[in-house]
């Protein structure tokens, strides 16, 4: 029996392309000796020494409060309870399509997981900002250059993405997962791209 591996998986709990890699590693668990580490990473930290048009700057002061609550919950519960948060609460923001209030849908996550809703006050406090920050720099440490989330790290080597659309299902997850684990394998291999011509479905 082969011996598992761990990937680790840093995302921003706002970021569609996220948890559309999110769905794909929970797939490829099921059809190869895969366990995933989830760990945080924020778009807000990411961009903050951008040029942003207004719309976008509003976009990434909402993501700090997703990001906030996970730091706390992670600091109460470990990674085990930030992947159940984090399924509960992206499931409803993409899969339920609930961009509105993320307050209420924080709030709801939390009693999915068993946990108190008052950690959603974190939102609204810089008190995990740092440990946001920090989760931050390390996935930028893991990727090794200013990148974008997901970054997925496969045997020792980080890389952002991957970028699909839909999330394959069953053996297909599997076969796209030994690509990249063969990939990993590459001393040499830093980047492969082609232009996206469709948006995440859920």
């Amino acid at each position: 029996m082969a011996a598992e591996r761990e990937v680790t998986l840093y995302f921003d709990p706002l970021c569609p392309w996220a948890f559309m890699t999110s769905q794909w590693l929970r797939e490829v668990h099921t059809v190869r000796p895969v366990s995933v580490r989830f760990r945080l990473m924020s778009l807000a930290v990411l961009n903050e020494a951008e040029e942003l048009t207004d719309e976008m700057r509003g976009f990434l002061q909402r993501a700090w409060g997703p990001v906030r609550v996970m730091a706390a919950a992670a600091a109460h519960g470990g990674d085990e309870v930030l992947d159940r948060l984090y399924n509960a609460f992206s499931s409803r923001v993409f899969r339920d399509n609930r961009r509105e209030d993320l307050d209420e849908v924080m709030r709801e996550a939390l009693a999915e997981v068993g946990l108190s809703e008052d950690l959603a006050a974190a939102a609204t406090t810089d008190q995990w900002d740092a440990a946001v920050r920090e989760a931050h720099e390390q996935a930028m440490s893991a990727a090794g250059m200013r990148t974008g989330t997901p970054i997925i790290v496969v045997d020792g080597v980080a890389y952002f993405g991957p970028v699909i659309a839909p999330a394959p299902h069953g053996e297909k997850a599997g076969q796209l997962f030994d690509a990249i684990a063969q990939l990993a394998g590459f001393d040499g291999f830093f980047e492969l791209k082609r232009h996206r011509d469709r948006q995440p479905s859920f």
